[in-house]
C-alpha cells in the first residue's frame, strides 16, 4: 500500500533535472538597425522583443548601446489625462490598457491617484 520514502542521506538514484537556460542570440546588424529605428518611431519594447524573438532586456541593451535614451515606462501625464477621459466615457481598464500598451492595473493605479471613482465589474460606481 504505502511505499516507504527513500533515506534522505542516500545518494540520489533518479534522473537529475538540468536547468534550462536560454542563450542570448545576437541580432545581425541590419536587424538591430531595424529594431532601433522602430524603437525611435515609438514601438514598445514588448512588441519589439516579440517581433525580433529576443528578450525585452536584449531590446533595452541594443537601444542603450546605440546611445538612445530609454523611454520611461508607464503612462505619461498626457496619457493619464486621456485614460481618465476614456474611463469616464465608459471604457474598461483593460481596454484602456490595451490601447496604451500597459497593464490594466497600471491604468487603475493612475486613475485612483487622480481620484477617479472606480466602477465594479458590473459598471456600477463603488
Amino acid at each position: 500500500m504505502i511505499k516507504s520514502l527513500p533515506d534522505p542521506s542516500a545518494p540520489f538514484q533518479g534522473r537529475h533535472l538540468t536547468r534550462l537556460t536560454r542563450t542570448a542570440r545576437p541580432l545581425p546588424t541590419e536587424q538591430a538597425d531595424e529594431l532601433v529605428a522602430a524603437y525611435v518611431a515609438g514601438d514598445s519594447v514588448h512588441d519589439l522583443a516579440q517581433r525580433f524573438g529576443v528578450s525585452r532586456e536584449t531590446v533595452n541593451q541594443i537601444v542603450r548601446r546605440r546611445g538612445i535614451p530609454l523611454r520611461p515606462r508607464g503612462l505619461s501625464p498626457e496619457q493619464i489625462d486621456e485614460a481618465v477621459r476614456l474611463y469616464e466615457q465608459g471604457s474598461s481598464l483593460a481596454g484602456i490598457g490595451k490601447r496604451m500598451d500597459v497593464d490594466a492595473r497600471t491604468v487603475h493605479r493612475r486613475l485612483v491617484e487622480r481620484g477617479v471613482p472606480m466602477r465594479d465589474s458590473h459598471g456600477q460606481h463603488r
